[in-house]
C-alpha cells in the first residue's frame, strides 16, 4: 500500500477508479473531466496532483506542459498511476515534471517498516536475551 500524507491532493482520474490511495488526508478532491483541472487546482490549491495516466493519455502532455510552465504551480508535486510500465513514456512524463509513477505492483507490496530498532532487535533478540540472562545469574 502506497501512502501519501498531504494537506491537499487532487486526483484526476475516471469516475470508477478502484484504487485507494489516499485514506489519510485531510482534503481530497476527485475530478474526472480534462476541462475542471485547472478550475479547481485554483480552487484548492493543492500539495500533490495525482493523474491517471490511461484516462488522460490523449491530454496528460499538454497538462504537464501547462504545469511546468507556471511558476505558480512550482510548489505541486505530481504523480501519475499507470497500469504497466513503459520506458519511453515514463522517461516523457519524468521529464514533463512528474515526480513519481504508481503502478499496480506497488499497491500489493505490503507496507515496509524502517523501524531501526525494530529491525535489529527482531535480528539479535534471542542471543542478546541469552546474553543478558547469563549476566544476571
Amino acid at each position: 500500500m502506497i501512502r501519501i500524507r498531504s494537506k491537499n491532493v487532487l486526483l484526476v482520474a475516471a469516475d470508477n477508479f478502484s484504487v485507494e490511495l489516499l485514506s489519510d488526508n485531510k482534503m481530497f478532491r476527485h475530478v474526472s473531466t480534462v476541462s475542471s483541472i485547472f478550475p479547481t487546482i485554483h480552487e484548492t490549491k493543492p500539495n500533490i496532483v495525482i493523474f491517471d495516466y490511461d484516462h488522460l493519455i490523449k491530454d496528460i502532455e499538454k497538462i504537464l506542459r501547462r504545469i511546468g510552465s507556471n511558476p505558480a504551480y512550482s510548489k505541486i508535486k505530481v504523480y501519475c498511476y499507470k497500469t504497466k510500465a513503459h520506458t519511453k513514456t515514463d522517461s516523457l512524463l519524468k521529464v514533463l515534471g512528474v515526480d513519481h509513477i504508481f503502478y499496480p505492483e506497488d499497491f500489493k507490496k505490503p507496507a515496509e517498516g524502517k523501524n531501526i530498532a525494530g529491525v535489529l532487535s527482531g535480528i539479535f533478540d534471542a542471543p542478546i536475551n541469552n546474553l543478558l540472562a547469563k549476566a544476571s545469574n
